[in-house]
């Protein structure tokens, strides 16, 4: 398997073509990291933009949702779709408002879904999400029973058609800003896990698990 991905006409940049990514570890990277997508459809002949989240099984990308979703359901006919995942890693403030920016890290796929129907490999997909969330948690959780899984789509992915755009350092002024006497610098951002909150209804004999 190539290590890059190669760039497609969706896929390529443009824009600033030097901050694109093409490296497959890079963006497997980024979707590792990430717990949201937002995923773009045409049905109906309006457009919709829905975020849910997400996994990576290998180089497929797993989504899951109600039988009832409407995305879901025409996800599972076949239709091209476009997902994205944006990491914010910092505010990029300059001297000038022209040039505020962002440091992130984000990933664009582009694809046709495929409908899972082995319950082998659903089963599989949906413990993947369960461990993409909280490693561990897996094991100790009751499974999904039947109604459940009648009640869940779950489609994959291939990731095939992908390319990564990605921005850090420092502002970037105009020669003739940087005397001007304004702080500029960047304030760094970070998904941070808080402190756990017990459900009011936990047996008090449960004590939180090591992987929390």
């Amino acid at each position: 398997m190539s290590e890059q991905f190669t760039p497609t006409e969706k896929t390529k940049l443009y824009r600033i073509p030097k901050r694109g990514v093409y490296e497959r570890e890079t963006i497997y990277q980024i979707l590792d990291e990430g717990f949201i997508c937002h995923i773009g459809f045409t049905a109906g002949g309006k457009t919709y933009v829905i975020p849910t989240s997400y996994a990576r099984q290998g180089d497929k990308l797993l989504i899951h949702g109600s039988s009832a979703s409407r995305m879901m359901r025409e996800m599972a006919q076949g239709i091209e779709v476009c997902v994205t995942v944006t990491l914010l890693d910092g505010l990029v403030l300059a001297r000038s408002a022209f040039h505020h920016s962002m440091n992130y890290r984000s990933v664009v796929i582009f694809g046709t879904a495929q409908l899972i129907t082995d319950a082998g490999e659903k089963y599989a997909a949906l413990k993947a999400f369960t461990e993409h969330i909280i490693p561990n948690r897996w094991q100790e959780i009751r499974p999904p029973n039947d109604l459940e899984l009648k009640a869940t789509i779950v489609l994959s992915l291939p990731i095939e058609e992908a390319s990564a755009k990605i921005r850090t350092g420092d502002p970037v002024d105009d020669e003739v800003d940087y005397p001007l006497n304004v702080w500029a610098g960047v304030v760094p951002l970070k998904m941070k896990q808080g402190q756990p909150i017990r459900d009011p209804r936990l047996n008090s004999d449960v004590k939180l698990p090591k992987y929390l």
